[in-house]
């Protein structure tokens, strides 16, 4: 495909949604596989809302997923500036040129009048979307209306005409006119709105392909219609292609929003997740690259990635298989790769033990036990924590549940044992944990569990004779006899 232009065109406001990460995913998955340019473009003309906290954040997310753009902050290119809030004297040049050819009128209703006539349109079952009622007004009656003081809009003058298109992912859809009425463009007080830039800037940075959320499916009618006056107008090049991804659903079948916490990216990065492996999931939720397979890297996925492919169903987040995916590719890390990636747990404010107690030789020895057992990097923190603190973290959960009538016997007897056990070993030790499981009555899983919570302070952990071996014998064994001293209290 040749010449393949897309954007990716957030607004500053909060934190980013996943949704919005699958929607940048797609598009730059689109550009890469055809060898096109991904266009960033910032959408800050919501003054209220928009923050350059937010912009700034935009921008470190981006960094953080590896998404690299072609043109955009930072960068610049031909079509700069790409922040909208730099582009009003464009817009208004546009609306300006929209006007003198007809293609736009002002409007000068009160949201009253609109109210009023919008219920009556409900009563009598008809449309209620706008009227027309100022599209051919005469200029006394122009006159009139700004001699009262009315400061008027600007609205795009719908053709009377249904408008189809084939949606790359919906396939052919038709809209008629009765149900897509003119809209506004320009603010009373010149402020340019939404549904006039995103098309303005699509035409003049000559995007080819606009790939977007379903929820503005219903918008595409009108932004044809205007991409047509634009053409007219030698400002526009071409219509571009339109493809709009399914929802992201959340619990109870309903649109994953923001004010649900498993939608914010920051929460996915805070907790560990790896950028290829919420990525990898991200794009299952509405493409695959096979039937029968889930794991892919994402040059797998660029490789593959059709936009025609997208399923147009709604996809349901599932955060568990997100984190089964991640923990697949937090395995496929090479060790050195995952230590590094793991550094900023193991560090103040995560980690609970002092910075002189870290000890570097410990954490690459358990660094390859821990790599096969974890979701989410965030969980290195308490798996290896036994080895830094002075003493172990216990759970109180996990005491009561392995300390049951007769762990003391046992525990002196596997202090006996492991005392006298090769210590280079891990094979040894679990040999004199299973010698004194036998000499109780009891196999080695039952036999274990005391041991471990009064070396690690929990039930479940990393492997445990690989734990006592990197931990030493000192310490082990110091731990076994507080963990009687307590039991005897």
């Amino acid at each position: 495909m040749a010449n393949v232009r897309v954007r990716f065109c957030p607004s500053p406001t909060g934190n980013p949604h996943v949704g919005l990460v699958r929607t940048a995913l797609f598009n730059w998955a689109f550009a890469r596989h055809n060898e096109g340019t991904l266009v960033f473009r910032i959408e800050d003309t919501d003054a209220a809302r928009d923050s350059e906290e937010s912009y700034e954040q935009l921008l470190d997310s981006m960094r953080w997923l590896g998404f690299d753009w072609d043109e955009g902050p930072e960068i610049g290119g031909p079509h700069a500036p790409y922040r909208q809030s730099q582009r009003m004297d464009i817009y208004a040049d546009v609306a300006a040129k929209l006007l003198d050819a007809g293609h736009a009128y002002r409007c000068y209703c009160s949201t009253e009048e609109l109210d009023t006539r919008r219920d009556a349109a409900r009563a009598a079952g008809k449309p209620s979307g706008y009227d027309g009622h100022c599209r051919d007004l005469s200029a006394e009656r122009k006159a009139a209306y700004e001699a009262e003081g009315r400061e008027p809009i600007v609205r795009f003058r719908m053709p009377d005409e249904a408008i189809t298109f084939d949606d790359l992912v919906r396939g052919e859809i038709t809209y008629l006119p009765e149900n897509v009425p003119d809209y506004g463009i320009v603010r009373a007080n010149g402020a340019p709105l939404y549904t006039l830039v995103n098309p303005v800037d699509d035409a003049l940075m000559e995007i080819t392909h606009v790939l977007r959320g379903e929820d503005l499916l219903s918008s595409t009618p009108r932004q044809i219609a205007l991409y047509k006056a634009l053409t007219e107008l030698g400002i526009a090049k071409e219509t571009p292609a339109f493809g709009h991804l399914p929802y992201v659903m959340g619990e109870g079948n309903k649109k994953l929003s923001k004010r649900d916490p498993e939608s914010s990216l920051n929460l996915y990065r805070e907790r560990g997740f790896l950028p290829e492996g919420l990525l990898n999931y991200l794009s299952l939720l509405g493409w695959s690259l096979a039937a029968d397979r889930d794991i892919f890297s994402i040059d797998e996925m660029v490789a593959a990635f059709d936009v025609t492919d997208v399923n147009p169903n709604p996809a349901r987040f599932d955060l568990k298989k997100c984190e089964a995916i991640n923990a697949d590719h937090i395995r496929m890390l090479d060790v050195k790769d995952f230590t590094e990636r793991c550094a900023p747990w193991l560090r103040a404010p995560f980690a609970p033990w002092a910075p002189e107690d870290f000890d570097e030789a410990q954490w690459q020895a358990i660094a390859p036990h821990a790599q096969s057992r974890m979701k989410v990097l965030s969980e290195i923190t308490d798996n290896v924590d036994f080895l830094f603190l002075p003493e172990p973290a216990v759970d109180e959960a996990s005491w009561t549940k392995a300390m049951k009538e007769g762990s003391d016997a046992l525990l002196r007897t596997a202090r006996e044992k492991l005392e006298a056990a090769d210590w280079t070993s891990p094979e040894s030790l679990k040999e004199a944990v299973l010698a004194a499981g036998e000499e109780h009555g009891l196999k080695l899983g039952k036999a274990q569990a005391p041991v471990r919570v009064a070396v690690t302070g929990r039930t479940v952990g990393l492997p445990l004779f690989e734990s006592l071996e990197i931990l030493g014998k000192e310490k082990t064994l110091a731990r076994v006899d507080a963990a009687l001293e307590r039991l005897a209290a």
